[in-house]
């Protein structure tokens, strides 16, 4: 995560996205560098705008942060004891690192 912390600081910055400059950030603060996923990270980034990111991901987690402050204001109703469920198996969603900017 903090190779994307490091991009959208520089994006932030209105400074180009490159392999050098994340590579920097993430030295000053003393993390480990993979240069293979810097070097994805960086090709990833060519092919999205990275404002419109920011902007669907801002609108698409307003209704959830929303949700626990209208159940605040409810009254607590009796509870209802939860069946156990099995826990289905998690499906591969690796979509690359394009998925998290849309």
């Amino acid at each position: 995560m903090e190779y994307v912390y490091a991009a959208l600081v520089l994006h932030e910055l209105g400074v180009n996205i490159t392999a050098t400059k994340v590579k920097g950030i993430l030295e000053a603060a003393g993390a480990k560098i993979d240069e293979s996923r810097v070097k994805a990270l960086v090709a990833a980034l060519k092919e999205v705008n990275v404002e419109e990111a920011l902007k669907t991901a801002v609108t698409a987690a307003a209704p959830v942060a929303a949700a626990p402050v209208a159940a605040a204001g409810e009254k607590s109703a009796p509870k209802e004891k939860k069946k156990k469920e099995k826990p289905e198996e998690e499906e591969n969603t690796d979509l690359g690192l394009g998925a998290l900017f849309g």
